[in-house]
């Protein structure tokens, strides 16, 4: 949905219901992945490069969490949690410019989500490679002479526990009920075989249950501080969107806002999941009410998911097949 340009309370007066389905779905999809065909060209690598499941079972338990729309609550829950740690935000502040083009950035960071899920190993293992090259370049020293590189095991192992607790909270209380398919643990299945991307990035220590999760970022209290005002009024608000995509983001944050881990709410400003109230709860039934639409309107899978299934012969040709021709 580009800025500036007619947004959907304006198309939804002109086009036929279908009409305008294919519209949000055309431009969210182009929003997310940083291109206009809502397929670039590292989603479509993901049908044609390699064999095989790759890293993750094909319908399995990382398959289902990152294939869910309560991603995107958690992606920004977990940029909140990020922020509390100076070393990592310093790396990002530094050596990107998020608060200028702040959908470059979140098409990064859906790339190696989405490509580390769905890819067959061979791309997986070449995606992992390109983000340790990115990842070598950022070092420097913060504002109070601190060192920082993003290579460092442990700032790793941060973005990774921040990342895990903050999409298995949002699938936890916005998205598909997956225990009776995988059991009532399947929590545990996520974190431990999610940590394999970690792994492959340079982070140790890993944990491999949610309680060891809850532990290892309760533990990590010292090291953390304030997540600074700018960036809390920056992902509450970012740039760029139009009316009908602020009102839709508006409450994404809002529930991002109530699936903090507790260890890190404080930091960020927000209530975190300590909220219990019932204004917390009908905020996560809005939420929940705004993704059902939004399935309705994408339809069962991503472009990424289509292009496994292709890739392992248990699907048809993704939609966007034809313009790889």
């Amino acid at each position: 949905m580009t800025a500036g340009g007619p947004g959907l309370g304006q198309a939804w007066r002109v086009l036929s219901p279908a009409a305008l389905s294919e519209l949000a779905r055309t431009r969210f999809r182009a929003r997310v992945s940083g291109d206009p065909t809502g397929a670039p060209e590292w989603v479509r690598d993901i049908a044609r490069v390699g064999e095989g499941p790759g890293w993750f079972e094909p319908g399995g338990v990382v398959w289902k969490v990152h294939g869910d729309l309560a991603t995107l609550v958690g992606g920004v829950a977990a940029l909140l949690g990020q922020g509390a740690h100076p070393l990592a935000l310093a790396g990002v502040q530094r050596h990107s410019a998020y608060e200028l083009d702040p959908w470059k950035r979140l098409a990064g960071t859906a790339r190696w989500l989405v490509v580390s899920t769905f890819a067959s190993t061979e791309l997986a293992e070449r995606e992992a490679a390109r983000v340790r090259g990115l990842h070598a370049v950022v070092q420097g020293v913060d504002a109070r002479g601190r060192a920082y590189a993003a290579s460092d095991p442990e700032l790793l192992r941060w973005v990774h526990l921040a990342f895990t607790d903050a999409f298995l909270a949002a699938h936890l209380a916005l998205g598909e009920d997956l225990a009776p398919r995988f059991g009532p643990r399947w929590p545990d299945t996520y974190v431990g075989t999610w940590a394999r991307t970690a792994q492959a990035l340079g982070a140790t220590d890993l944990p491999s249950t949610q309680a060891e999760l809850a532990q290892a970022l309760a533990d990590l209290g010292p090291q953390l501080e304030p997540v600074p005002a700018d960036l809390r009024t920056f992902l509450a608000a970012p740039p760029g969107l139009s009316r009908a995509e602020q009102l839709f983001y508006r409450g994404l944050s809002a529930s991002a806002a109530q699936l903090v881990s507790p260890a890190v709410a404080p930091l960020a400003g927000v209530p975190g999941r300590g909220d219990h109230s019932a204004r917390a709860r009908g905020q996560l039934r809005l939420t929940r009410t705004q993704l059902r639409g939004l399935r309705l309107v994408l339809g069962a899978h991503s472009p990424s998911e289509e292009a496994a299934r292709y890739r392992l012969g248990t699907g048809p040709a993704p939609s966007w097949a034809h313009l790889a021709a």
